[in-house]
């Protein structure tokens, strides 16, 4: 394929905090710094990555993409997750869904799932 995802580009008014959150939630690392863009991924060979960009606005509406979230331990994750500044959120998701709903510290919102299981028996 000729094509590959790069990053997900992601506004914010706080680049370094909200760059700092998310190294934090993914165990990420700082890979570009500067006052116009932030970027982080896994290393610097390991794409996707994510990349902040600056805007003077707050966000206002529910996100159109999401990022979904698989770990091992949902509840624990979320624990995790709050104490580093996301906050949960209701988006309309029910109370009979598996997965949880966050927003980061600039109110985009994530999604937490249930842990995975294998699909070879």
């Amino acid at each position: 394929m000729a094509l590959s995802l790069y990053q997900i580009a992601v506004d914010a008014r706080d680049l370094r905090g909200l760059a700092h959150f998310w190294c934090q939630a993914l165990d990420w690392k700082v890979l570009y710094d500067d006052p116009e863009e932030v970027v982080i991924g896994a290393d610097g060979n390991a794409w996707p990555g994510m990349v902040f960009l600056p805007v003077p606005e707050r966000k206002t509406v529910k996100n159109r993409l999401h990022l979904d979230l698989s770990p091992d331990d949902q509840e624990a994750e979320i624990e995790r997750l709050l104490a580093l500044g996301a906050r949960r959120v209701d988006v309309g998701q029910g109370r009979d869904v598996t997965w949880v709903v966050l927003a980061d510290p600039e109110g985009n919102e994530f999604c937490v799932l249930r842990p995975k299981t294998s699909l070879s028996a």
